[in-house]
């Protein structure tokens, strides 16, 4: 099966705003698909950065509800050094990035999970790290 771990930045397309683009409905259709095949992965620090500033206790009330299908999986010791890894490792190649961009690389490296993101940073880190990232075009 399948497994992808979608980032916040694909959350956030999907669930804040209220008109996308051509592109931006291609993006939310393919999550919908991933949803409903069950192929969703997600861990504690994106399910805290999509919770994060949302405007009114009730909306973050509604949003945490609906994530809560979604069981976080855990990230673990070898998660965390390898992250600490990529960041020297981009770093030296003069990438910056932060370090839940690292944790999600490492997290996807080490549980074979393809990354789900609209962030332009992960084709930088693609360079130098084995990651895999989605394609939904």
């Amino acid at each position: 099966m399948k497994r992808v771990l979608v980032d916040t930045s694909v959350w956030s397309l999907a669930l804040r705003k209220k008109e996308w683009t051509k592109e931006e409905q291609l993006v939310v259709h393919h999550l919908s698909k991933l949803i409903s095949n069950l192929n969703v992965v997600l861990i504690g620090p994106i399910r805290q950065e999509i919770l994060s500033g949302i405007s009114t206790k009730e909306k973050f009330d509604l949003l945490k509800e609906k994530l809560s299908i979604f069981e976080d999986h855990a990230i673990d010791t070898q998660d965390y050094e390898l992250a600490a890894e990529f960041y020297n490792e981009c770093r030296h190649h003069g990438i910056q990035g932060s370090h839940i961009d690292y944790l999600i690389c490492a997290f996807a490296v080490n549980h074979d999970v393809t990354i789900f993101t609209l962030d332009k940073d992960f084709q930088n880190y693609k360079k130098y790290l084995k990651i895999k990232l989605e394609n939904f075009v």
